[in-house]
């Protein structure tokens, strides 16, 4: 047959927007001559990161419910008749082989347009605790793709294939060198090393807690690669040191993580499944302003497997100090969070994600 066509939509956040990208990858590397159309939120994150990979995007006048009664909600029926009339015109005019929706928003009108036409459509769902727009979707979809066990309490069990999530392409072949990480940084090669992860942002609560730590730190010999965030480096930038690096943004994830040997790191699904192919002893504080409190949910599926610990902000203040020093002391808590994290790890999400996808390609 001619080259296929794929529809992709997903966005809001980051989360749901580079899973798409690397399951649009992937595809192009089976099928160079397919065409992709992404479909996201017009005023989201999407309408620049996309076209940055190189793809083309429409976006949908769309957005998610407030919690509480305000003029957006009154909006919110026009809206979601406005995507689906808009879906429905991107369906026709495209005429896409298969449709993947990532999560969020956007992928709700699309989907639900495609799949009432008998296109093959495949979820991919990234946390723990599945979102709202794919547990609407999830009868009508040919198949769901996730990352965790136990996600038949929310879709379909005949149409769940666990495969993970998928990672950037350089963390599957991780920096084992690790001098070289920590010359990188500046490091050195004798001191325990802690990387601190806030998300691209950077997290509020979390970097307050770090500089409260920076004594303790100090005084167990820990030398600290601190990504603050672009919302925060400037405020944190002076506490950069020979012993701490403060960075807006890691460019080099797989030398960050390759310089390692702990890491305190928000819960966000991408993170988890990255922290997973890494294989470090991690402290989980998960974000508590998350739709369902998704954060919290994954963190503690990992828990529960002896394969990370958790902190909530509440608990910060009191906590802390106690569980970092149990773990900074314990080299057998350390290795054996290390290896059952790493037990976890699913490296190839994103070529099992579209082998799923071919297999419905063949029954067309």
């Amino acid at each position: 047959m001619g080259s296929y066509r794929f529809i992709l939509s997903g966005g809001g956040t980051g989360g749901h927007i580079y899973p798409a990208i690397a399951i649009a990858n992937e595809l192009k590397v089976r099928y160079p001559d397919a065409e992709f159309l992404f479909v996201g939120a017009k005023d989201r994150m999407e309408m620049e990161k996309v076209p940055q990979a190189g793809y083309k995007i429409e976006g949908l006048w769309i957005s998610g419910l407030q919690r509480k009664l305000t003029l957006k909600n009154l909006m919110f029926p026009f809206k979601v008749i406005s995507s689906l009339m808009k879906s429905a015109s991107i369906v026709r005019n495209f005429k896409p082989h298969a449709v993947v929706g990532t999560g969020g928003f956007a992928s709700g009108p699309l989907l639900k347009v495609a799949s009432g036409k008998g296109i093959p459509c495949v979820l991919q769902e990234q946390n723990s605790y599945a979102g709202i727009t794919n547990k609407l979707l999830a009868n009508k979809v040919a198949k769901i793709c996730v990352a965790y066990d136990g996600m038949e309490k929310f879709f379909p069990k005949d149409k769940i294939v666990k495969t993970g999530n998928p990672v950037r392409g350089d963390l599957v072949s991780l920096v084992e060198n690790k001098v070289e990480a920590l010359s990188f940084f500046g490091l050195q090669a004798d001191k325990t090393t802690l990387l601190v992860l806030g998300g691209s942002l950077g997290a509020r609560r979390v970097n307050v807690l770090i500089e409260q730590s920076l004594p303790l730190f100090k005084e167990q010999g820990i030398q600290v690669i601190w990504q603050s965030g672009k919302l925060y480096y400037e405020e944190y930038k002076k506490y950069e040191s020979g012993d701490v690096k403060v960075v807006a943004f890691l460019n080099r994830m797989d030398l960050a993580y390759g310089a390692a040997d702990i890491i305190i790191s928000r819960a966000g699904a991408g993170s988890v499944s990255e922290l997973c192919i890494v294989g470090r002893p991690v402290i989980f504080i998960p974000s508590p302003n998350v739709a369902e409190d998704h954060q919290t949910k994954n963190a503690q599926s990992l828990v529960e497997k002896d394969a990370a610990i958790m902190v909530r902000e509440t608990e910060l203040d009191e906590k802390f100090e106690t569980v970092f020093l149990e773990l900074i002391r314990n080299m057998d808590l350390r290795g054996k969070l290390g290896a059952n994290i790493k037990n976890l790890a699913m490296p190839n999400a994103t070529k099992e994600i579209v082998n799923e996808i071919e297999k419905l390609l063949v029954q067309q």
